[in-house]
């Protein structure tokens, strides 16, 4: 962490070093749709729940393309998972999106000083840490998210068509989850995704019924 404090565990995923944001996430299922928000971009994400994996992963249930988080860490993660639906397990998925996972550390302590600290910055690496201590802390506090909307966000307009559509929603992508389209063409909506930076005049060309402004990663203000 960018205290200097060093949890040693297990690793799991791609092997290396990566630097990102440490952040909580406090699901008790749901670790796929976590592990394909966009809104973890830049970030390393802490499961609070100690087991995550046991009813692996598939194919249906992204909320985005890819993996955009920098690193996953779990107290345990399940290598023999049991479901229908599962096809992979969550090392595979971590592997598959060249992402560094962590896993066997004091998920509770972690936890505790990201939430007294605030964001802190942090590191997860399957080299040496003792022997490159000071490198390692300097690339960590100097680490900072860019261009995270700018990233995540779709290049060009997207139309998704319902049958008999009773009204027109234009969504701005600055790293929406899926679900929210999918919830928008269940209630009868034809959808416009635009770039998150599509102006107004552009939106109101389009003459919608009503404008979404959806989630996604970065500072809020």
């Amino acid at each position: 962490l960018a205290n200097g404090q060093v949890f040693e565990g297990k690793s799991f995923g791609v092997t290396g070093t990566t630097i990102g944001e440490v952040v909580f996430a406090t699901g008790m299922t749901g670790y796929q749709e976590t592990l394909t928000d966009p809104s973890y971009y830049g970030q390393i994400a802490v499961q609070t729940f100690p087991l995550n994996g046991n009813y692996g992963t598939n194919s249906e249930d992204f909320e985005s393309p890819k993996c955009w988080m920098k690193g996953y860490i779990v107290r345990e993660w399940c290598q023999a998972p049991s479901n229908f639906r599962c096809e992979k397990t969550i090392d595979a998925f971590l592997k598959e999106h060249n992402v560094i996972g962590l896993y066997g550390i004091d998920i509770r302590q972690l936890t505790r000083i990201i939430r007294e600290s605030g964001v802190m910055n942090g590191a997860i690496t399957t080299e040496d840490v003792y022997a490159k201590k000071e490198e390692l802390l300097a690339q960590i506090n100097a680490y900072e998210i860019k261009d995270a909307v700018k990233t995540v966000s779709c290049t060009e307009k997207q139309e998704y068509e319902v049958e008999q559509a009773k009204r027109h929603v234009v969504m701005m992508d600055f790293g929406y989850k899926a679900h929210i389209l999918r919830h928008l063409l269940k209630r009868d909506c034809k959808v416009t995704v635009v770039p998150y930076n599509t102006t107004a005049e552009e939106i109101l060309a389009m003459q919608p019924d009503g404008v979404m402004l959806t989630n996604g990663p970065g500072n809020p203000a």
